[in-house]
């Protein structure tokens, strides 16, 4: 499936506690420098999950202290043609994308553009580089037109959403594939983790596919690899029936969910999926509470279960991203250290057991 050598090395979720880009870019190289990510600060609304993407689809209206789309305005229909005619653009070849409304700008993202600086410069330690962008299911779930009604239950505003997404996460993977071959771009789903609940009853496991498909496509056509990231349980063999290369989970608190799920498993395994193991917990009580060891004696405890569905542990280990079970956005900065030096440190005692 891909040239990408995943053993068991670590890799950070995207969002951040800190204030300020810089430091919280040093400190992601610091741990990681050879997958690296670049930081989300949600202490920053504009870097909130919904909002860092949104620039570019139209009709964006703020009321006060609610962003939504207004599909009723008097421009919105000239806004939208706009919005298709750049998207085919870009499509058919006429419009470069980095000339396009789909360019993630330093004030969409200033933690982007000073990760691939940092990453530039530290090129030669690189085994890979690592984006995010949120889901489309919880994109469209999570945003609501003028009338409260969440873009998904519209087709054309999700059909735009869904296309904003796809050509920003191609942004993403095409200024990292600069610097370094087959990066990983994570799609966050936390929305997912309420599928088939009454909340999300009308949603199909094919309207999930088919949102999904779309999006990975423009990072497969950069040569990326794409990941799905759900930070709680979910009906996991609609994620693996979308064809992910990579599956990023909460392996200390859903690891039983997920093996529920073993044909699906192995299936993936076989086919060359990567699993990303969120073994490092992210909420506060269990940073403080853990150690390198326990969790280690953890990991170890689920590779002998995998063993045991019928994937040998040497394939394990050789498909297996360290990471933690979700981001450090809402923990303190050094709790989040806490997370960052833990995620390094158990990947380390791993592949020296291991590799």
């Amino acid at each position: 499936m891909n040239s990408f050598e995943a053993d068991c090395q670590p890799v950070l979720i995207g969002s951040l506690p800190h204030l300020d880009h810089g430091a919280a870019v040093k400190l992601i190289f610091d741990h990681t420098p050879q997958i690296p990510i670049w930081p989300q600060l949600p202490h920053y609304r504009n870097e909130g999950m919904m909002l860092q993407f949104l620039p570019g689809l139209p009709g964006i209206t703020q009321k006060e202290d609610r962003v939504f789309i207004d599909s009723s305005g008097v421009d919105f229909e000239t806004e939208f043609l706009a919005f298709f005619e750049d998207y085919l653009g870009v499509v058919e070849g006429a419009v470069d994308l980095e000339d396009s409304r789909f360019v993630m700008t330093p004030d969409d993202a200033p933690g982007f553009e000073l990760f691939l600086e940092e990453a530039r410069q530290r090129q030669a330690d690189l085994i890979g580089l690592k984006g995010q962008i949120t889901g489309p299911i919880t994109f469209c779930t999570g945003l609501a037109d003028q009338q409260g009604r969440a873009l998904f239950y519209d087709e054309q505003l999700r059909d735009a959403a869904v296309k904003l997404l796809a050509m920003r996460a191609r942004y993403q993977t095409r200024m990292m594939a600069r610097i370094k071959e087959r990066p990983l771009l994570f799609f966050d789903e936390p929305g997912l983790a309420g599928f088939g609940s009454s909340a999300f009853i009308t949603i199909t496991p094919g309207d999930i596919n088919t949102c999904l498909s779309e999006v990975y496509e423009g990072v497969r056509e950069e040569g990326g690899l794409t990941g799905v990231h759900v930070c709680a349980n979910t009906e996991w063999p609609v994620i693996f029936d979308t064809g992910v290369d990579v599956v990023s989970f909460d392996a200390y608190s859903f690891f039983d969910k997920l093996t529920l799920f073993s044909d699906h498993l192995i299936a993936f395994f076989n086919r060359g999926g990567i699993l990303a193991s969120g073994i490092v917990p992210t909420t506060a009580e269990l940073i403080e509470r853990e150690t390198t060891e326990n969790l280690v004696d953890r990991w170890i405890g689920q590779l002998e279960q995998l063993e045991e569905l019928g994937v040998p542990k040497k394939q394990v280990v050789k498909q297996t991203l360290i990471t933690p079970s979700c981001g450090t956005g809402t923990v303190t900065e050094q709790q989040a250290s806490r997370v960052l030096e833990l995620t390094r440190d158990v990947s380390a005692v791993i592949r020296e057991r291991f590799l």
